[in-house]
């Protein structure tokens, strides 16, 4: 699970806009928060695992072996209202959100709907091509928010990641140390 973390994280970085290519519009109000459908990035585990059971789903999370204090957490809002089953897998670390990716597959009336709900609240970025799948990406403050879409098996999947890097680093840093950061109360998802 930590592998997948740092490729995860690896793969982020990759992406990241430099300040030059960074053509976002500042949208109105707070846009540091990076949410999507009701999930944020850094969020606590207690807070996704309500917002899952608002929607008759619910959060199972399981403790790591290697890092007692990170946490790989699964579960799904149902298919609702015309937009699709959204899988919810969250690697939460001291329960709060590091890496969050909720995705679904979707026509393509859906998929306008994830790009111009995230463009309206976030500002037009350009979207890149890498092989066969496309991203729109924006970066607040040390957090990142990235639709990607792409054709999987005939069906268009696409997929909302959302990154918390001040939870990331605290735990690189806690762990580079070789001491536990302050703790925070334990989740009651798991």
């Amino acid at each position: 699970m930590v592998t997948a973390l740092r490729a995860v994280v690896l793969a982020g970085l990759l992406f990241l806009p430099s300040q030059r290519s960074a053509t976002a519009v500042q949208a109105g109000g707070d846009t540091t928060a990076l949410e999507f459908l009701g999930f944020r990035a850094g969020a606590r585990l207690e807070e996704l695992n309500l917002r899952l059971q608002s929607s008759s789903g619910s959060l199972r999370c399981r403790q790591s072996r290697a890092d007692r204090r990170v946490s790989e957490c699964r579960g799904a809002l149902p298919k609702g209202q015309g937009g699709p089953r959204v899988d919810v897998w969250v690697s939460a670390i001291d329960s709060l959100a590091g890496v969050m990716t909720l995705s679904g597959k979707v026509d393509s009336a859906q998929l306008g709907n994830w790009r111009d709900t995230l463009q309206s609240r976030y500002g037009r970025v350009v979207t890149r091509v890498q092989g066969t799948q496309r991203m729109l990406q924006w970066v607040r403050r040390g957090r990142m928010i990235r639709l990607t879409w792409r054709m999987e098996g005939g069906a268009q999947v696409a997929s909302v990641s959302l990154v918390d890097g001040r939870v990331l680093d605290n735990w690189g840093r806690s762990s580079r140390n070789g001491r536990q950061p302050e703790t925070q109360p334990q989740s009651r998802t798991r």
